[in-house]
């Protein structure tokens, strides 16, 4: 991960504002302590702070084009730039390897009208000097974090994470994923449009009578052709997410999602990516990493799964004490006082230390399977395909608040790169069409059963039908409970009482959530920072939408999975 802040519009003397610029920038080295790199131009500065992943001699930021007219500072990864730039050989001169250029040679060739070409987590902020205009820019997913900021001066602000903007604009807000802000309309607005997000358009898809994107013929085995489907789309998406010029690993907690990811990768670990497997890998062994407490059924979990797939394992055990130390600095990096993602992010903070320590840059990890496949335990509770399909698409639209937001903020505080091919943009248009009746999990019927039969060959049986297990009870179930013991202490029933009028944005539901908020107000004291943060009712990580689901969720806001009876085996 690489972190950006940038100032547009600046109509007094751009040099004045060189040293607020590089302040902000500084907030966030930690996403890229590499390489800092700055442009002031006449009404523009671009700062950038590098992680070097791909081309780490050249690719230094901002990027600049062949005339030095167009300037670009991006956090991100290109994941088809080899065939970009085959098709721009001899039209652009490109200055560096870095696979982020090509947004420049796009650019130039197609103006704003390029982002659905990019395959990859990115979020960009573009200058264009000849005709003063820029153009900031978001992934689909908002697996890349992005904050827009404003000033009473009319000067534009962005930047990879809130610190950067606190203190230093007026106000600010999330930049929404899938969207572009170009100057010249002077909004944001969306870049990425599915026809998927409707039930309508994929309740017949893979079936016999289907005449969507894949026909399949009376008396063909339509849940094989899905399945099938399924693999060889994550199969792609896991191989292109391999392109790396540093040593990469995966995170393996033992639970089916990294167990896929780290299956998959090793597969394709002993061969270099960028030469489409004709040499051997600069790094041929393949590093899993997990993290929990001693005895954690995690742990236990991914060790099998190591020893299955061939990986070079390491376990971090960390104490319920080392967890609770850590909390204030996770709330500073992870930027939200959210429940169940200060939970689940303290775990991983802690082990993106020592994946730093040991040289590793980059990780893939196994975020989104459960948005995509209704893995949370609360959907077997879904009343029908419908509805279930549509939480999947609340659920996804909403991960850049949650999951994507701690796997990002979580490595990116010790200088770790995460990668999901669960949110791969190419493998969401296979998964996302699949139809939703074969995602579903009625009763008992184990949910994601669709990916259990498509890679259960891969792994340990006691693996690929392993119930769900959100990371934060999978690390150890004390954890969670410690905190909420802790926490049910550290606030008194009359501070609860009078939350309203302390936090009169957001008040907190719950002691645990008034505790984290009062730390993330030390650091975020704005009220552009507590209105970043989501604030609802949820049983089990679901939307409050899915509340109404099951008689049982009514007046119950408790994130973690122990909390859906009849479902999960360690119930509440």
């Amino acid at each position: 991960m690489c972190g950006i802040t940038a100032i547009f519009n600046i109509k007094d003397d751009v040099n004045a504002l060189r040293r607020k610029a590089l302040d902000m920038s500084k907030k966030i080295r930690h996403r890229g302590p590499d390489w800092s790199g700055i442009y002031c131009g006449r009404s523009a500065i671009l700062c950038h702070e590098r992680l070097s992943i791909v081309d780490p001699q050249s690719g230094r930021q901002p990027l600049f084009s062949p005339d030095g007219k167009q300037i670009l500072a991006v956090n991100g990864e290109i994941y088809n730039h080899r065939d970009i730039r085959a098709r721009y050989a001899g039209k652009y001169e490109f200055q560096t390897g870095s696979d982020c250029e090509v947004i420049l040679a796009l650019y130039r060739d197609k103006g704003v009208d390029f982002i659905e070409e990019l395959s990859g987590i990115f979020a960009f902020a573009l200058y264009d000097e000849e005709k003063e205009e820029f153009l900031i820019a978001r992934d689909p997913i908002g697996v890349i974090p992005l904050y827009i900021g404003y000033d009473n001066e009319g000067r534009v602000y962005c930047a990879s994470e809130l610190k950067a903007l606190e203190g230093y604009c007026d106000r600010y807000e999330p930049f929404l994923p899938g969207h572009y802000y170009w100057s010249r309309e002077g909004k944001m607005k969306p870049w990425y449009r599915r026809e998927w997000t409707s039930y309508d358009n994929v309740k017949n898809n893979y079936t016999p009578a289907a005449t969507n994107d894949t026909h399949v013929d009376a008396g063909v085995d339509a849940y094989k052709v899905q399945v099938d489907a399924l693999r060889d789309a994550l199969d792609n998406a896991v191989r292109r997410q391999l392109m790396s010029d540093v040593p990469y690993g995966v995170l393996l907690s033992g639970g089916l999602d990294s167990s896929v990811i780290s299956a998959v990768a090793k597969k394709y670990a002993a061969r270099r990516i960028e030469t489409d497997g004709c040499k051997s890998a600069w790094w041929p062994q393949l590093h899993s990493f997990a993290v929990g407490l001693k005895g954690a059924p995690d742990l236990i979990k991914a060790r099998e799964v190591a020893e299955h797939i061939g990986t070079v394992h390491h376990e971090i055990n960390y104490t319920i004490e080392e967890g609770l130390d850590a909390v204030r600095d996770v709330i500073y990096y992870i930027e939200t006082y959210d429940v169940t993602t200060v939970r689940a992010s303290t775990p991983m903070y802690l082990l993106a230390r020592v994946i730093k320590s040991m040289g590793i840059k980059m990780v893939l990890s196994g975020e989104g399977a459960d948005e995509v496949f209704g893995g949370y335990l609360y959907f077997h509770k879904a009343p029908d395909a419908r509805a279930f399909h549509e939480e999947t698409v609340r659920k996804l639209s909403k991960l850049y608040m949650y999951d994507c937001l701690r796997a990002n903020k979580s490595l990116s505080a010790w200088g770790v790169e995460g990668r999901v091919p669960f949110l791969d943009k190419e493998f969401l248009d296979v998964a996302m069409r699949l139809n939703p009746s074969v995602k579903m999990c009625p009763g008992k019927t184990i949910e994601k059963k669709i990916v259990r039969d498509a890679f259960g060959d891969m792994l340990p049986e006691s693996v690929a039908w392993r119930q769900k297990e959100q990371f934060s009870d999978g690390v150890g179930y004390s954890w969670i409970d410690t905190l909420k013991d802790i926490t049910s202490k550290a606030v008194t029933d009359e501070q609860m009482a009078c939350a309203a009028e302390r936090f009169p944005i957001n008040p907190p539901m719950n002691k645990e959530e008034y505790y984290y908020r009062s730390i993330f107000e030390e650091y975020f004291p704005s009220e552009s920072a507590a209105r970043s943060v989501p604030s609802v009712p949820s049983v089990a990580c679901s939307t409050a939408e899915a509340l109404a689901w099951d008689a049982s969720f009514a007046g119950c806001n408790e994130p973690s999975g122990r909390a859906v009876n009849g479902v999960h085996e360690e119930a509440y």
